[in-house]
């Protein structure tokens, strides 16, 4: 089913992966809760919502598109929700909220259903897509660096290095070098073994406990929140949400398809210009953010932390059904996935090396040519810089075709780029981000 040999892979390598991915994304079923909650939503309500939609998306995707990338609710959309559309609009519930995520991802499916994002993957030119990748690279080893207090924020030049002989960096530093060894000597599986030996580390020297337990029954204490199709189509012309609307399908069409082309180009899985089996894969996302919406969270999103698991060997859908099974069980384990998510140190040397590995594209990208090289540029450089894939990937967009231009190349420039250069530069230039 999962065709592992023809990808060169193995059982008990796929696991592997699957395991070290859910451990670099379980943060999420934590952190997604406690950004919304500030919209007002029951904290129980997004955990479990969470976990649904991660599953419904990543069974989805190991099941139809055998793709090692998870999904999950993304990180940015969450926010953008809770701060943006419900925190700014005192009219707006976040249960009408929900309705125009639902009703995005509705779009979101019809889209994916004809071969406009297909058609999307293989127009983005190849120096955008090694920029992507690149980009990725970059700032998820940024997030490891910044959430252990490797990196701190300053006062006068945003970031600097951070107290060392604080526990969090040492142990951070710690599970660094034991993985970076590992790899070096090319021990399989040298990730996830890096994550068991810095979380013994922590629970010996008292950094991670278990004082709230380990199991709890998950619960939907509102239900359903769109449970009519009907009435969130109506919600959305009633309060005018067009531009919410919009702004989820956006960034989350550009946000996923960026991740994905970069994850794929990782795991060697690209077939020159094109992304096998691409629309299964890209229905992945659409389907879990309209599940989603109806049991209470934000869109979802290809997850950048998939990369951990390619880098882990995996190469097929059984990484993802793993992801998907760890996550089920999760939803039984709130107090014992919040200790190990809550201490960032287990998981963030996972993150720094694999965005090194990420890097390597750099050297795909055509330096010598400024109107190939730059788009590129800006690409690595925003998406650290502006803790958004999506701007990352906008700023691309926008640039490349503006430089053709000018180098009077502007045929070989595919029409989607032109159209959606106009969209992202609206999108920066009059809608919230």
């Amino acid at each position: 089913m999962f065709k592992l040999k023809e990808n060169g892979t193995t059982p008990r390598t796929e696991i592997i992966a699957g395991i070290t991915t859910f451990l670099t994304m379980v943060y999420i079923v934590v952190v997604n809760p406690v950004i919304l909650s500030d919209a007002g939503v029951p904290f129980d309500q997004v955990f479990l919502a969470t976990i649904i939609s991660a599953v419904v998306g990543t069974l989805w995707m190991a099941l139809f598109a055998n793709y090692p990338i998870a999904i999950a609710p993304g990180m940015g959309l969450n926010a953008y929700f809770a701060y943006s559309v419900v925190g700014a609009h005192d009219d707006i519930s976040y249960t009408t909220a929900f309705a125009a995520v639902f009703v995005a991802g509705i779009i979101f499916i019809i889209l994916s259903l004809t071969p406009f994002r297909q058609k999307l993957i293989e127009a983005i030119p190849q120096n955008l897509k090694h920029g992507i990748t690149a980009g990725i690279g970059l700032f998820i080893a940024f997030i490891g660096l910044r959430l252990t207090g490797l990196i701190t924020s300053h006062p006068s030049n945003l970031v600097a290095l951070g107290d060392l002989h604080s526990s969090s960096s040492m142990l951070a530093l710690f599970g660094l070098a034991v993985t970076l060894i590992l790899m070096v000597k090319n021990v399989h599986g040298a990730l996830f073994i890096g994550m068991i030996a810095t979380g013994l580390l922590a629970f010996f020297t008292g950094q991670l406990s278990f004082n709230e337990g380990f199991v709890s029954f998950p619960s939907l204490p509102e239900g359903l929140m769109v449970a009519n199709p009907v009435t969130a189509f109506s919600d959305v012309i009633q309060y005018g949400l067009y531009a919410v609307v919009f702004s989820f399908l956006l960034v989350t069409i550009f946000d996923t398809t960026g991740t994905m082309v970069g994850v794929a180009h990782q795991a060697g899985l690209m077939k020159g210009n094109t992304m096998p089996r691409a629309r299964e894969a890209l229905l992945a996302d659409s389907v879990a953010t309209t599940v989603g919406a109806m049991f209470g969270t934000s869109p979802t999103s290809a997850f950048v932390e998939s990369s951990s698991g390619v880098a882990a060997g995996g190469r097929t859908g059984l990484t993802t059904l793993t992801v998907s099974i760890l996550f089920i069980a999760s939803a039984f384990f709130g107090p014992l996935v919040s200790a190990v998510s809550g201490l960032s140190a287990i998981t963030a040397p996972a993150l720094i090396i694999v965005g090194s590995l990420m890097m390597g594209s750099i050297s795909e990208i055509k330096w010598n040519q400024l109107d190939e090289a730059f788009p590129a540029f800006l690409i690595i450089l925003s998406m650290p810089l502006t803790s958004s894939i999506a701007t990352g990937i906008a700023l691309g967009f926008i640039s490349y075709p503006l430089l053709k231009i000018v180098k009077g190349e502007w045929k070989k420039v595919h029409p989607l780029v032109y159209i959606f250069a106009v969209l992202f530069f609206y999108q920066l230039a009059f809608l919230p981000h």
